[in-house]
């Protein structure tokens, strides 16, 4: 059986609405609802995503994500960003942990310099993902070396670093030296609890699809991680005005720099293992 299509990071969301108010803004269309997400994948042939309730406009609220999934089950694996401030952070996510298709928790730091890696919330929150057998993932982009100090502090959590662990752009044009932090990225293969996610990787290209300038920085972090800790996705729809959907998922399922079995792996297998979900259409 052939190995599912799986984009390790999407976001869906409704319109600015009383009913559920959007708290911040996230590059993107007035809304992409489940049922635009679903008929963006079955358009390109990708089985299932990692839908990541979107922290810009919902916070720690991950009810449309819910929604999301009860309207097309088997088709996304849910994550949810939770607040390390919050003194009963360890109840709520094994409470979500509990809930139908859920897969991962997320730590999001905007400014990942203003804490340590002994902060005592975000140990929480990986110790009740070691407990749970939730991955967590972390978006602290510009900081690598604090994804270090909680990896080695966390030894049984599964950890995966957002977006390569790399600042990107929302809108054009991309960084001048994209890949300028990259050694301090790949200084966390050491790691074994650390996975990578391949996400939003053609943001930081500066030539047109099929992005050619990313391959090379890539292939160091697949030569570092090894190709079985690191997860292909497209992080739609923040990359919205840098790349459309069918050409991050077409730049990989395209490329002649991957191997088929680093494909597969890349472009499925490795969530499938990582989150323990295997999508169903």
């Amino acid at each position: 059986m052939a190995t599912p299509v799986i984009d390790a990071q999407v976001h869906a969301y409704e319109r600015d609405r009383p009913e559920r108010p959007w708290i911040g803004f996230l590059h993107g269309p007035p809304e992409v609802t489940g049922d635009q997400m679903v008929a963006a994948m079955d358009e390109v042939g990708v089985d299932g995503a990692i839908l990541v309730s979107p922290y810009s406009m919902y916070r720690y609220d991950a009810s449309y994500a819910l929604e999301v999934h009860a309207r097309h089950p088997g088709r996304f694996g849910l994550v949810k960003p939770f607040d390390p401030s919050a003194p009963d952070v360890a109840e709520q996510v094994a409470e979500w942990a509990r809930a139908d298709a859920v897969v991962g928790a997320r730590i999001m730091l905007p400014d990942p310099f203003a804490v340590e890696a002994d902060d005592p919330g975000l140990n929480r929150i990986l110790a009740a993902g070691a407990e749970t057998g939730l991955a967590v993932n972390v978006l602290c982009w510009g900081n690598a070396p604090l994804l270090g100090g909680l990896a080695q502090r966390n030894p049984g959590a599964r950890i995966v670093l957002d977006h390569l662990g790399l600042r990107q752009p929302f809108e054009p044009p991309a960084p001048a030296q994209p890949f300028a932090d990259l050694p301090k990225v790949l200084a966390l293969a050491q790691y074994d609890n650390v996975a990578i996610k391949i996400t939003g990787a053609c943001t930081l290209s500066h030539e047109p699809f099929p992005f050619d300038d990313i391959w090379d920085p890539l292939r160091r972090i697949f030569d570092a991680f090894g190709i079985e800790r690191c997860l292909w996705g497209t992080d739609w729809t923040r990359a919205v005005l840098l790349v459309s959907y069918a050409e991050g998922v077409d730049a990989f399922r395209d490329s002649d720099r991957l191997s088929d079995s680093e494909r597969s792996a890349l472009m499925g297998g490795n969530a499938q293992r990582v989150y323990g979900f295997t999508p169903r259409r």
